[in-house]
């Protein structure tokens, strides 16, 4: 039998469908039309801060601090997945922090866990908040 295919295609749903196969969905016109929200990926506000994840001091002092602070965020199954990727950038035992997290509550809790691993006075907190 010879292969034969028959492509319908449908502008209400975008679908291709071909005889023998199954549906693979297309999206839709409209939603290609609709605006996009922004990647959660912030690596472009970066380049406006001189401490980055990349030039975090490497001295054990500081990996223990970070590994602290990541550590507590890490186990507090209440935060966001967003609260979880904040950037923790530990410098001579002073810690920044920086990422968007989804409420005042979860900047709080953080910075709270960084208060406890590093010395006091020493957090500085610039997580950003954005709602869901």
């Amino acid at each position: 039998m010879p292969f034969r295919s028959t492509l319908r295609v449908s502008l209400l749903t975008a679908s291709l469908a071909i005889t023998g196969f199954s549906l693979i969905a297309i999206p839709s016109i409209s939603s290609a039309l609709q605006p996009q929200a922004p990647a959660p990926d912030n690596t472009a506000n970066n380049k406006d801060h001189s401490d980055t994840a990349d030039n975090q001091s490497n001295s054990a002092q500081d990996r223990e601090i970070a590994r602290k602070i990541r550590k507590a965020i890490v186990a507090d199954k209440s935060l966001s997945t967003y609260a979880k990727n904040v950037k923790v950038i530990v410098k001579g035992g002073s810690v920044t922090l920086r990422g968007p997290v989804r409420s005042e509550e979860e900047k709080k809790q953080i910075g709270d866990y960084a208060s406890q691993a590093a010395s006091a006075g020493s957090v500085d907190n610039e997580l950003t908040i954005q709602p869901s």
